[in-house]
C-alpha cells in the first residue's frame, strides 16, 4: 500500500499484503498474510480491534454498575 514502511533487514513472505501507512517492524513468515497499522499486525485482529473500541464506551458503563453492585452486597454483608 502507499506509504508503508518497512524497517531494518527483515524478511516478508510471499503474497503478503500491507496496507497503506502500515509500518513492518518485524520479519512475516506466513505467506497470505494482511497487514493493517503501525507497528503493522494482522487485519483480521485490527477490524475486531476496532470492533472492541467502539463498544468500550457502553461496557465502562457496564463495569461501573457492576462494581456498584458488588460493593452494596458487600455493604449488605459486613452489617
Amino acid at each position: 500500500g502507499g506509504q508503508a514502511g518497512i524497517t531494518g533487514h527483515i524478511q516478508i513472505a510471499d503474497e503478503t499484503k500491507i496496507n497503506a501507512q502500515s509500518g513492518v517492524t518485524k520479519t512475516i513468515k506466513t505467506p497470505k498474510t494482511s497487514l493493517t497499522g503501525t507497528p503493522a499486525f494482522e487485519y483480521n485482529a485490527a477490524i475486531r480491534s476496532q470492533v472492541m473500541a467502539k463498544n468500550l464506551p457502553e461496557m465502562e458503563k457496564r463495569i461501573k454498575n457492576l462494581e456498584q453492585q458488588i460493593k452494596t452486597l458487600l455493604e449488605k454483608n459486613n452489617t
